[in-house]
């Protein structure tokens, strides 16, 4: 059985390749942007359109629903009913894609009541739903930490 008469060398990081692929990435990000600037100062009339907002205020993305303390339903301060806020939010949710719910409701008020609104959401197709909370404060000022 053979002995070894030599140590071996220490293992050592090459950073070589590294600094290869570093370069070539500055030269890649270089060139782009000197085809960036050229398209830039091409002299070129570009078409106009009517505006198509002119007219209307631009689509929300996110609805409203508040909830007072008697339980009434308030849909971006109009009032509604469980039925009528399924219904505006099914229109809604077939003109505008992505669109979110946002729930607000009193603290004295019905759980159940918050409940058949998430309820109202799902069924008009809506996904994004989201409940707003506050963070409670400490007796001293300090926030709880609640997240």
């Amino acid at each position: 059985m053979p002995l070894k008469t030599h140590r071996d060398e220490a293992p050592s990081l090459n950073l070589t390749p590294m600094i290869d692929v570093v370069f070539l990435l500055i030269i890649f990000f270089m060139v782009g942007t000197t085809f960036t600037d050229a398209e830039r100062n091409l002299a070129v009339h570009v078409p106009e359109v009517a505006n198509p907002n002119a007219g209307s205020p631009p689509a929300p993305t996110r609805r409203t629903v508040t909830i007072d303390r008697a339980g009434a339903l308030v849909l971006d301060r109009e009032p509604v009913t469980l039925d009528e806020l399924e219904r505006k939010l099914k229109a809604a949710a077939g003109t505008r894609r992505g669109l979110g719910v946002l729930v607000r409701g009193d603290a004295d008020s019905s759980l159940q009541q918050v409940a058949s609104v998430l309820h109202a959401c799902r069924q008009a197709g809506i996904s994004e739903m989201g409940i707003s909370v506050r963070l409670a404060r400490a007796p001293n000022g300090a926030s709880t930490g609640v997240r």
